[in-house]
């Protein structure tokens, strides 16, 4: 193929601030350009939105149907090849599964589902219409945790044995839904968010990074739920104690009630021959601990780390020294997809590289962790078959 991807979106209106990180990050590699959107539930938003973007009017539709019909309308030459939908989670479902019943591929924010039982019949979607569905769990996007998941993989710390993962964020520590602030009000609104909150927006996070760094999978968790704010219908913090199926132990906790902290995801992992950690607020370098002391740091971009890990090379941009962050890292999952979008389009099989972006065995997992930690309330639970 020797064109740009064409994408849709659904979502990301004016005032959405995971819509715009998603354009930006798309584009970014120069091989998508976004052609169509249905950015609002609201026309006039949506128009605006258009607008702002130098969109083909033609092109900016009022519903998710009408986008369907009208990119069906058009010859293959000039419909989207797949859509980027950001709506709140209660629309993750329904349009994620018109779009890929029409043909078409999915990049899909997460948590991928409103619930679990939607999630089991997505995953029988994709598979009877062999179309890519990527879930943007973003943070294993960077270099640096795809070094850290080869290392672990290769050997280098030994056995797993301990994993601590947290996701502190302080912007809830007060109820600003109720004063009209956009990101919070649907997050903690249980008819739009699901039967988490803190969890189902962050939480999801820690478990996704855990397991993709590990290899591991959750098996029971412990959990103890909170909602510090008073009226607040759902939980703004959480603590978890988790067992692996190696056997390995690790505690998880989220919360959006700490004050001071901003996005301060952070994971060791410990095995019986050393340990490594990262920060996602300094995400572009990756501590390995030894058993004698000694502690080793690795930085992005350099020869050192290409040669252990090619995904980490891969996902990297800037030369060493030039930090990278947030808005690459969401690119190099939709360069992964898209990649494998493109293979799918030109009918040959994608390698192990274009592979490696979470898909909808990894949203399965996220809402099998949502269920399970909602129901756990103190009690251990196991994952859902």
């Amino acid at each position: 193929m020797k064109r740009k991807l064409r994408m849709g979106m659904v979502g990301g209106g004016p005032d959405a601030f995971i819509g715009d990180v998603h354009r930006k990050a798309a584009c970014l590699d120069g091989g998508v350009e976004l052609v169509a959107g249905c950015f609002s539930r609201t026309p006039e938003k949506s128009r605006q939105m258009a607008d702002t973007l130098y969109l083909d009017k033609k092109r900016c539709y009022e519903s998710v149907d009408a986008m369907i019909a009208g990119e069906l309308a058009l010859p293959e030459g000039k419909r989207i090849d797949f859509v980027s939908i950001v709506t709140p989670n209660d629309g993750h479902f329904p349009i994620a599964k018109a779009f890929l019943e029409a043909g078409f591929h999915v990049v899909l924010d997460k948590p991928m589902t409103f619930d679990l039982k939607q999630a089991l019949v997505l995953r029988k979607i994709v598979k009877k219409c062999g179309k890519v569905l990527a879930l943007t769990h973003n943070y294993t996007g960077y270099p640096m945790v795809k070094l850290a998941r080869d290392l672990v993989k290769q050997g280098k710390i030994g056995k797993v044995l301990k994993i601590i993962v947290q996701y502190p964020q302080g912007w809830l520590i007060n109820p600003i839904e109720r004063d009209g602030a956009k990101q919070a009000e649907w997050r903690t609104d249980p008819k739009r968010s699901g039967a988490a909150g803190c969890m189902g927006d962050i939480g999801t996070h820690a478990e996704n990074l855990a397991e993709y760094i590990t290899g591991l999978r959750m098996t029971e968790i412990c959990a103890d739920l909170g909602t510090m704010v008073e009226g607040r219908k759902l939980d703004d913090d959480g603590n978890c104690l988790v067992h692996f199926d190696n056997g390995a132990r690790g505690l998880l906790f989220a919360s959006q009630v700490c004050v001071g902290e901003l996005n301060a995801l952070r994971i060791s992992v410990h095995g019986t021959e050393g340990g490594l950690s990262w920060q996602q607020e300094e995400p572009n370098t990756l501590s390995v601990y030894g058993g004698d002391g000694t502690i080793l740091t690795y930085r992005r971009g350099t020869d050192a780390v290409g040669a252990l890990s090619p995904a980490a090379a891969r996902a990297t941009r800037l030369p060493f020294g030039h930090p990278e962050a947030f808005y690459e890292a969401f690119a190099n999952i939709y360069k992964n997809a898209t990649d494998t979008i493109r293979a799918s389009i030109d009918g040959r099989q994608p390698d192990v590289l274009e592979l490696d972006f979470p898909n909808v065995e990894d949203g399965i997992r996220g809402m099998q962790f949502i269920e399970t930690v909602v129901a756990s309330k103190g009690q251990w639970i196991a994952f859902p078959i």
